[in-house]
């Protein structure tokens, strides 16, 4: 369970990225999440099920200068 106040997104909710940093290692492109997602520099992510995320990069913003 996640100790903060507000908790973090659960790994299964679609903000699970939102969720505070436990470890990180960016020498090796990874960092550990408080609700268990392992978060990949690329944007890949695996999750504490064993399910993998594809590394995704967000949309541009319409109109955006």
């Amino acid at each position: 369970m996640c100790p903060h106040d507000p908790a973090c997104p659960a790994a299964e909710a679609p903000d699970r990225e939102a969720a505070r940093t436990l470890a990180s290692h960016p020498e090796q492109g990874w960092s550990l999440l408080c609700n268990g997602v392992v978060l990949f520099e690329d944007t890949g992510e695996l999750l504490p099920s064993g399910d993998v995320i594809a590394p995704h990069r967000p949309h541009p913003l319409v109109g955006a200068a």
